[in-house]
């Protein structure tokens, strides 16, 4: 039939594109799904065509952590207002991390003028292909934690210091955050060691993809990470840290038939006239452990452990 022939014919085109594109009916169940959409999420279509869009990889989140549900959700606002509606949002991958993407909703109606769906297209944002890009040449070189596919702890020691001497000379403030994963033991008590790896890479990730693009996230001790921010006052070193607390909280992984998922306390500090390496990493240490049970950061700073010497 021709009508077939020619909805095969923009079946293969949407199939073709770089962007997501998925379609949901009127009550709200996704009826079609893209190879692009396969790509940035990792589900594959057979997984979400006929499942309600808020289930698994819906569950999206704005930039402070909060799902976007209710009013707030572009699908609600498409359906209850019928324009186009367009909001920037972290989608949850099928691996665990929290992925940003820029998505727009907008409603099909049919020639009465009635709405019978609503087409949502998404792109992963600019910066995520350019990570990918340097993270291959931090590969390359021997730069990488292959674990959590961030910088190791001695690329991002230098990198740390770079950034000291530009201050030192040319008064370019940064801060820093220490970010530490909580509940690893318990963890790893309850799931095994495996569990515990694909966790701190999936956090990784969901940190990475949250941090400005201008910053720079990497591994510094079995159980930390430590990030780099330029071109920042306090404020905005406190609101990123909060960021990247809530993000990294929201993301989980499926281990069996659990979702397993696990909290980060963040240390911060800015810059400061006279200061050391040592002197930056005291007092994100001491903010680090003001959230912490035990004193947890403070042993981790007094053991001075990397990945490269924690043991496993």
């Amino acid at each position: 039939m021709p009508e077939l022939e020619e909805l095969e014919i923009f079946r293969t085109i949407l199939d073709s594109l770089l962007t997501g594109v998925y379609l949901v009916d009127r009550e709200r169940k996704i009826r079609f799904w893209n190879g692009a959409a396969e790509s940035i999420t990792g589900y594959h279509r057979h997984e979400v065509v006929g499942h309600l869009s808020r289930e698994n990889i819906l569950v999206g989140c704005e930039d402070l952590g909060c799902a976007l549900c209710g009013a707030a959700c572009p699908l609600t606002r498409v359906i209850h207002e019928g324009k186009p509606s367009e909001a920037q949002v972290f989608l949850r991958h099928k691996a665990g991390q929290r992925v940003p993407v820029r998505l727009r909703a907008f409603p099909i109606r049919n020639r009465h003028g009635s709405i019978v769906c609503t087409a949502v297209s998404f792109e992963e944002s600019r910066w995520t292909s350019e990570m990918d890009f340097h993270q291959n040449n931090l590969a390359a070189h021997g730069c990488l934690d292959v674990l959590t596919g961030t910088p190791n702890h001695a690329f991002t020691q230098s990198h740390l210091r770079e950034n000291l001497a530009f201050f030192d000379e040319y008064h370019l403030p940064f801060g820093i955050l220490c970010i530490e994963v909580e509940q690893l033991a318990e963890l790893k008590a309850t799931h095994g060691r495996e569990s515990v790896d694909v966790m701190l890479h999936v956090v990784a990730q969901t940190m990475k993809h949250t941090l400005r693009p201008d910053g720079v996230l990497g591994r510094w001790g079995e159980n930390q990470f430590l990030a780099i921010v330029t071109h920042c006052n306090d404020a905005e070193l406190e609101r990123l840290g909060q960021s990247l607390q809530k993000m990294a909280s929201s993301s989980g992984i499926q281990w069996w038939d659990d979702m397993l998922t696990v909290k980060v306390a963040v240390g911060r500090t800015m810059v400061q006239a006279g200061d050391t390496v040592d002197t930056l990493l005291e007092r994100v240490y001491r903010s680090l452990e003001a959230g912490l049970p035990l004193g947890a950061a403070a042993a981790a700073a007094a053991s001075g452990a990397s990945p490269e010497t924690s043991q496993r």
